[in-house]
């Protein structure tokens, strides 16, 4: 079905199990749909951006002066042999986090860019942004025009193949203020997103973030809910997420 028709699709484009205590509306003007939960909202639009766009923002955050990025299997390289490697693009680290009195590396990689004085630290990790840079800024104006927010900062997520994942947590730090607007844009490969709620954790929704899908968290859901992206054996393929936020605006 054409989601760019006068009609939207007559089954929702995503799983829960909320029952009546979520209310999904189709959106014509922003091609998707609105989604209120208790304590929350989501926006999600599978076809954001065009396949052109999503197929050169997926090139754009691997290009590279020393492997071919459409054939390398990154999950193959030793962390020596990706230090070595200068992206021209995007400026990606392997961070750590400490579990149970010992550093283990995050199950992705991860870049931050931003406005300067615009730090960002969660699970420890403190990052000071990198300077925007022309393909970030494209895509965060589009964002932008949607979401009805200013963003000064974006947190970008490589996961290489299924293996790499993101626990249960809620971007609910200190930086972020008050119920936080979090635009995640996906390109690449197909992963479930999770999101539960914090008292009740039979209460969820799976939404497929696909290539060229966005999806915004808006209201109190920080608060109240949690998200993830589970592991997924089957996929071979790296998937690549860009979450803007607002750091330290009131």
């Amino acid at each position: 079905m054409d989601l760019f028709g006068n009609s939207h699709p007559t089954e929702l484009p995503f799983e829960t199990s909320l029952g009546d205590q979520v209310d999904a509306a189709w959106d014509q003007h922003v091609q998707g749909y609105r989604v209120a939960v208790p304590h929350g909202e989501i926006t999600y639009i599978q076809d954001f951006f065009d396949a052109k766009t999503s197929d050169r923002a997926l090139d754009y955050c691997q290009e590279n002066d020393s492997f071919d990025w459409k054939q390398r299997s990154w999950r193959d390289l030793s962390p020596a042999d990706f230090g070595g490697i200068q992206f021209k693009n995007i400026r990606w680290k392997q961070d750590s986090i400490s579990l149970f009195g010992k550093r283990s590396p995050l199950p992705r990689l991860t870049s931050w860019y931003g406005d300067s004085g615009k730090p960002y630290t969660y699970s420890g990790i403190r990052s000071t942004p990198n300077e925007w840079n022309k393909g970030l800024l494209y895509i965060k104006q589009k964002v932008e025009a949607c979401a009805g927010v200013e963003f000064n900062s974006v947190l970008l997520n490589w996961y290489r193949d299924g293996q790499d994942k993101i626990s249960w947590h809620a971007d609910d730090e200190v930086e972020l203020g008050r119920n936080p607007v979090i635009a995640s844009v996906s390109f690449g490969a197909t992963r479930d997103f999770l999101i539960r709620n914090k008292d009740d954790h039979k209460l969820k929704l799976s939404f497929p973030l696909r290539h060229g899908s966005l999806l915004v968290m808006a209201g109190e859901l920080q608060h109240h809910w949690q998200h993830s992206v589970p592991p997924r054996k089957l996929v071979s393929e790296s998937r690549f997420n860009l979450t803007f936020r607002r750091i330290g605006v009131s």
